[in-house]
């Protein structure tokens, strides 16, 4: 949808996701970013969302339909690395001059990264700095990020194919900080339901410090009601986002006892990611905050602070980006959905 023409430089945040891809195209005004345009385009069916992936001239062809039919100008993107294809730890350096860093820190990657390193595409930039009392013990914190040369190489092939200029490739949970967080520099827990996977991040000081990721999204709820009522993915969908999690008092209904159930293993992977993270340290996780589609479940928030305990509420992308007024409701609607891609564009911003 184009929203607005200008002679300035815009930027693109493409999200690629498992079942379709999420285009925002944004530019900075004065001192914040202003929405110029925004496309995304989901496979109808449960099968168009089976390893689609893997063609990269598909991704650049629906690239171009979305950009085109958008009214989008701006040829220059950032784009996300899927979390579960990408390896991110936290390490600690201890009295290691800056010039002796990277060596350090590739002998470190050995012992967090499972793959070879040469198989691999590394990244790092420093997230802490810190002097001891003694000023000869220096303590450096470093935001380790481990990728694919396949994955990266096939999104290079892309954008090139696409006729779009990459700028930069990053990682979700990256983005989507920018998007929610902001300056907020509370300990929160990121969830990011999307079709195929739901992807936890513990971020701390803005910085994602614990990620998990399970083969559980919005498919496995409609595939379990449209199995339980023998019905087509098009009407389990359907239901899945009229009914959502019901009432909170009653769960006799169908639909809603079926998707607590579908959700079972995501409230068991939030428990797990929690406790693991305050075992560890000292400070409490002060709320969670939900991204994606599958977020968009009638009371799904209010269940999950309901049994955890917890404040949990869905991420609004748009609030550090200027819009129509008259929009927002629709853009409250497909925010969650967009999340990533805004945070992307946000990059150059």
């Amino acid at each position: 949808m184009g929203l607005f023409s200008s002679p300035n430089k815009g930027y693109l945040g493409i999200d690629i996701g498992t079942s379709g891809i999420k285009i925002v195209e944004l530019i900075k005004e004065g001192k914040k970013a202003k929405l110029l345009s925004y496309g995304f385009s989901e496979p109808k069916n449960v099968e168009l969302s089976d390893n689609w992936q893997n063609d990269p001239q598909a991704i650049a062809n629906i690239i171009n339909e979305i950009h085109k039919s958008a009214g989008m100008s701006s040829k220059m993107a950032v784009s996300a690395l899927p979390t579960f294809s990408v390896f991110t730890s936290v390490i600690t350096l201890m009295n290691i001059d800056k010039k002796d860093l990277p060596s350090a820190i590739t002998w470190e990657a050995k012992k967090v990264i499972p793959l070879p390193l040469e198989e691999m595409v590394l990244d790092w930039v420093m997230v802490g700095e810190e002097d001891k009392a003694n000023p000869n013990k220096k303590m450096s914190k470093i935001l380790l990020t481990g990728a694919p040369k396949s994955l990266v190489e096939k999104f290079i092939t892309t954008f090139k194919s696409a006729g779009l200029q990459l700028l930069c490739l990053e990682t979700e949970t990256l983005s989507l900080v920018r998007a929610l967080l902001g300056n907020d520099k509370s300990t929160v827990m990121m969830i990011e339901v999307g079709t195929n996977t739901t992807d936890i991040s513990i971020v701390e000081k803005g910085i994602p410090i614990l990620n998990r990721s399970i083969d559980v999204g919005g498919m496995t709820i409609t595939k379990a009601i449209g199995n339980n009522l023998n019905i087509g993915y098009q009407r389990a969908e359907q239901f899945k986002y009229d009914l959502g999690i019901g009432s909170l008092e009653s769960q006799e209904e169908v639909i809603p006892k079926t998707i607590i159930e579908s959700l079972s293993p995501i409230i068991n992977e939030i428990k797990y990611t929690i406790n693991l993270y305050q075992n560890k340290n000292s400070v409490p996780v002060e709320k969670i905050m939900l991204s994606g589609g599958g977020s968009l479940l009638i009371n799904f928030s209010k269940y999950l602070t309901k049994i955890l305990n917890m404040n949990v509420v869905i991420g609004d992308p748009w609030s550090r980006v200027s819009h129509p007024v008259d929009l927002s409701p629709l853009l409250k609607e497909i925010g969650p959905r967009l999340s990533v891609a805004v945070g992307l564009a946000l990059h150059e911003l």
